[in-house]
């Protein structure tokens, strides 16, 4: 056992990490099932509070820009404030949150209850990845984060169903109810079993890194996020995207000049965790494929019902929740390399079939192939992410997490708008060339509804497509992913190293 080991097995002896690991996932589980509730649910509120489609979209974006742009002040945080403290806080502002929107009188005081739900989520996802890592000696660090998983995965597959069912039968205001128990059982857990976890420095805050970050990220997500519905030539995605790039690379110069930087980019001079944070943004990015895509195809152009699209999904993320601890397992013997390159064969091959469906598959092909797509995801996020994060140091391991989680979410919003982009144009494409071509006529509306849904398979098919050449490129990143245990601490070396021989003490510390 390492010596990092060993100090976080002596150090969990001291309090039971059951009601800890109970408190972070329930209340994890209740802010993602939060948001995915939500997407089906907008439909319902925009005809309740009398909002367009634009002004009704502000909470979820709205949601995920306050929740993109908290993550990376998060490792701060961690340092700042007690484990307590930050969950206590985070589910307290999480549940005011909620209760504001199941009894907010119209738009305006629900977009409030939404950003202060914002602020709980933004707060608790990073803390519950820094904790796991902090209370897992690195040998058990795997069936940690399978059980993490679990929360992760299974509340943004079961969301869709309950929202269905709830909006076809309740008032979505129901939906706020049934998350506002949950949280305040999860906050009431945190308050009895919560212990600290980790030492407290006095991080300086970095106020011109928070601006940056805040501008950068806040842009970036923004942008993305909207070029999914305005495209990619709208003045709005092209001046937030432009923003957003310009105040990234201050950002980032800002960071490595800092004495204490609010994230560390420093960290990508370990290369495991490098390799495997690409490989986590492109499967991030190809996982939002199936997320945006299939919905529209199962509503849009095969009419199913909202709860009967979020059926499809849930034998998949019942396998999912199943087999996600059992990953962690299997992670903990081996490593993450041979986990990733037979999920990503599958997500592969998965990806593929879906790009080959028409208006006649069938209901249960589209199930198989989904659960079968979910049970390859299985295999990778967490276990990729853990063999990047297996190689930081301890004094890291806040910063690391801040800055996968940070950019996953923008690949996240990257992903959905780029899929949607793709789907749109390709579909435009085939209307347009029909109608030169003289085979429909414009005044036929019969022909042209028969052309619409046709060109809008196409382009779901061509969007998958790309999804499997994305995923492709992981796969072949996978291969080169290998289990690691903590490296020298770059700053020590930098401190003790003279200046000649700083450059091979951490190329050598980059080959361990």
């Amino acid at each position: 056992m390492s010596t990092l080991s060993a100090s976080a097995a002596a150090e969990t002896k001291s309090f039971r990490r059951g009601p800890i690991i109970a408190a972070l996932l329930i209340g994890a589980f209740v802010a993602l099932l939060n948001q995915t509730l939500m997407n089906v649910a907008l439909p319902k509120m925009m005809e309740s509070l009398s909002i367009t489609a634009n002004t009704a979209q502000w909470l979820t974006t709205g949601f995920m820009l306050v929740n993109g742009v908290l993550i990376p002040i998060s490792a701060y945080l961690v340092e700042k404030f007690t484990t307590r403290q930050l969950f206590i806080t985070a589910m307290v502002l999480f549940s005011i949150g909620t209760l504001v929107c199941a009894v907010g009188p119209g738009f305006e005081t629900i977009m409030v209850g939404r950003v202060i739900q914002a602020v709980g989520a933004g707060i608790l996802m990073p803390l519950m990845n820094i904790v796991f890592l902090r209370i897992f000696p690195i040998e058990e660090r795997g069936k940690a984060m399978g059980l993490m998983a679990v929360a992760m995965i299974f509340a943004p597959a079961v969301g869709p169903t309950l929202s269905g069912w709830v909006v076809q039968n309740y008032s979505w205001r129901v939906l706020f109810y049934i998350v506002l128990p949950l949280a305040v059982i999860a906050t009431l857990i945190g308050i009895v079993g919560m212990r600290n976890v980790g030492k407290l420095s006095t991080p300086k805050l970095d106020k011109s890194g928070v601006v940056f970050s805040t501008l950068g990220f806040g842009g970036l997500l923004y942008g993305f996020s909207d070029a999914g519905t305005d495209g990619w030539n709208s003045p709005t995605v092209i001046t937030c995207l432009a923003v957003g790039v310009a105040m990234f690379i201050l950002f980032v110069w800002r960071e490595l000049k800092a004495d204490t930087p609010l994230l560390e980019f420093r960290i990508f001079r370990y290369n495991m965790y490098s390799l495997t944070t690409v490989v986590n943004i492109v499967v991030t990015m190809a996982m939002y494929a199936g997320m945006i895509l299939l919905p529209i195809y199962l509503q849009t152009i095969r009419g199913f019902t909202p709860m009967r699209s979020g059926l499809m999904l849930l034998p998949g993320a019942i396998l999912m929740g199943i087999m996600s601890p059992i990953t962690g397992i299997i992670f903990d013997k081996i490593g993450a390399k041979w986990l990733a390159v037979v999920g990503l064969l599958i997500t592969t091959a998965t990806t593929w079939e879906f790009s080959q469906i028409s208006d006649s598959t069938t209901y249960t092909h589209l199930i198989l192939v989904y659960t079968l797509r979910m049970f390859g995801m299985s295999m990778l996020m967490m276990p990729i992410m853990t063999a990047g994060l297996n190689q930081l140091p301890q004094r890291l391991n806040s910063h690391g997490t801040a800055m996968a989680n940070t950019l996953r979410t923008v690949a996240g919003a990257l992903g959905m708008a780029l899929f949607v982009s793709i789907m749109t144009n390709k579909t435009k494409d085939e209307v347009t060339s029909a109608l030169m071509s003289g085979s429909v006529s414009q005044t036929d509306k019969a022909a042209m509804a028969k052309l619409t849904q046709e060109a809008t398979i196409t382009g779901i098919q061509h969007a998958f497509t790309v999804a499997t050449w994305i995923t492709v490129i992981a796969l072949v990143l996978a291969f080169f992913i290998k289990k690691t245990s903590p490296q020298p601490d770059f700053q020590k070396v930098d401190e003790v190293q003279p200046e000649q021989t700083r450059k091979p003490q951490l190329a050598n510390s980059r080959e361990a």
